[in-house]
Order: structure tokens, then C-alpha cells, then sequence
């Protein structure tokens, strides 16, 4: 598991697409809370992480993507998927291997974000920051993004071809994300269904957690998806 798991992570690094992951992940949430006027914290005129913690999740929504899409799809296109089938791993070490590479890419593209942590804090008047609500938030963003993984890797089991992986996992993570909650604000579910249709998007868990209080119900559900995304895509590499 571990061997799949760096071969991923050092494939990823290989040439300069890892590395323009992660600036333009810095890069266009750095321009959109300190240089673009209408979001920018300096305008905004209070210490807070608020704006970031909106606009990630957007920018995840295809980042994500784009590093899980070539998993599986291109290991069905070389034909090296057959080689890796018949090496001593069982289809969840396999399946796991390739997440957790995953994670760790993630892991080093939200990293780098705490500066902004120190950049508040630094601004603040009082230098004084709601550390609590900022370390939930941080979770939740992991949490999703790592929900974000699980389905695109599970998208990317079912084709030998990357771009319709990295189109499929887009629309599967958006549905997600704010299709549920789209949905509970129709007006036929008004006032019966529109809370539990909410509870089943990313967005409702995702926002409960930024709020800095862990809820049992919030981590079951996140892990819930991950383990359901996982066990579909050890279904599809067990058949072929």
C-alpha cells in the first residue's frame, strides 16, 4: 500500500503539474483576500478567516479533481493496470495506496494557507483571532476535501479517459456540495423536507464544523461518504 502510495505522491511531483497545484491554489485565494477590493480582508476591516474559508471549497471543487483524475484513468489506458493487478495487493490496499497520496498532496496545498492565520493575527488590533473557529474550519476543509478525493477517485475507476474523470468528478462533487442545499430551498419542500434534504449535502456538515464545535453526526457523515466512495471504487477495479 505504502509503495503505491509513494509512487503516486512522487509521480504527482514528477514535472511542474504539482507544483502550479499548489501556487495557483495560494494564488487566487491570496488574490481574493488581500488584493481584489471586494473581497479583500483589508477592506473588510475585521480579523477574520471567513472569506477564505468561502472561497476554498470553490477552488477545491476542481483542484481536487484535477490531481485524482488520472488515478485509475491512466493506469487503464497504458495498460499498466493489468501489471499492478497481478503484484501481491489486494484491491483496498491498492484503492488506499492511491487516496492516502492524495490526502498528502492536499495536505501540502492547505498547508502553506496558515500564513494567512499569522497575517490576521498580525493585523488585528487586538492580536487577538478566534483560533477555535479557525482550527474547526481547517478541519472541515480537510474533511471535505478529503470527501472531494474519495469520489473523484471513485469517478476515475470507472474510465480509461482523465478528462471525462475530472468532468464526472466535478458534477458528482457539486451535486454534493450545494445540490442538496439548492434543493431544500424549493418551495414544494418548504417546511417539511427542506432540513433533511439540507443534511444530506457537504456544504450543511461542512459548515457546522467551521463553526468550531465537532458533532458526532458531522464526522459520521464525512466518513461515511469517504468509506462508501472507497468501497464503490474497490468494486470496479475488482471486476476488471
Amino acid at each position: 500500500m505504502w509503495s503505491i502510495c509513494r509512487k503516486e505522491f512522487n509521480q504527482f511531483f514528477s514535472n511542474l503539474t504539482g507544483y502550479i497545484a499548489i501556487v495557483l491554489f495560494l494564488l487566487v485565494n491570496g488574490l481574493f483576500l488581500f488584493i481584489f477590493e471586494e473581497s479583500s480582508i483589508l477592506v473588510f476591516g475585521y480579523a477574520s478567516l471567513d472569506k477564505f474559508f468561502s472561497l476554498a471549497p470553490w477552488v477545491l471543487l476542481f483542484l481536487v479533481p484535477a490531481i485524482s483524475m488520472r488515478s485509475f484513468s491512466d493506469e487503464y489506458k497504458s495498460g499498466t493496470f493489468e501489471t499492478l493487478r497481478t503484484k501481491p495487493l489486494t484491491a483496498w490496499q491498492i484503492t488506499l495506496g492511491k487516496y492516502l497520496a492524495i490526502l498528502f498532496i492536499i495536505l501540502l496545498v492547505i498547508v502553506p494557507t496558515f500564513i494567512y492565520v499569522f497575517s490576521i493575527k498580525t493585523l488585528s488590533a487586538s492580536g487577538v483571532i478566534d483560533s477555535g473557529g479557525i482550527a474547526g474550519s481547517y478541519l472541515g476543509l480537510f474533511l471535505l476535501s478529503a470527501v472531494f478525493a474519495a469520489i473523484s477517485l471513485c469517478c476515475s475507476s470507472f474510465t480509461g479517459n482523465a478528462v471525462l474523470s475530472f468532468l464526472i468528478s466535478i458534477a458528482a462533487c457539486l451535486t454534493l456540495y450545494v445540490g442538496f442545499n439548492a434543493l431544500s430551498k424549493l418551495p414544494a419542500f418548504a417546511g417539511t423536507t427542506d432540513y433533511y434534504l439540507e443534511m444530506l449535502g457537504i456544504d450543511f456538515h461542512y459548515q457546522s464544523i467551521s463553526r468550531g464545535v465537532l458533532d458526532t453526526r458531522d464526522l459520521v457523515y464525512f466518513f461515511s461518504l469517504i468509506y462508501l466512495s472507497l468501497l464503490i471504487t474497490v468494486k470496479n477495479i475488482q471486476q476488471r
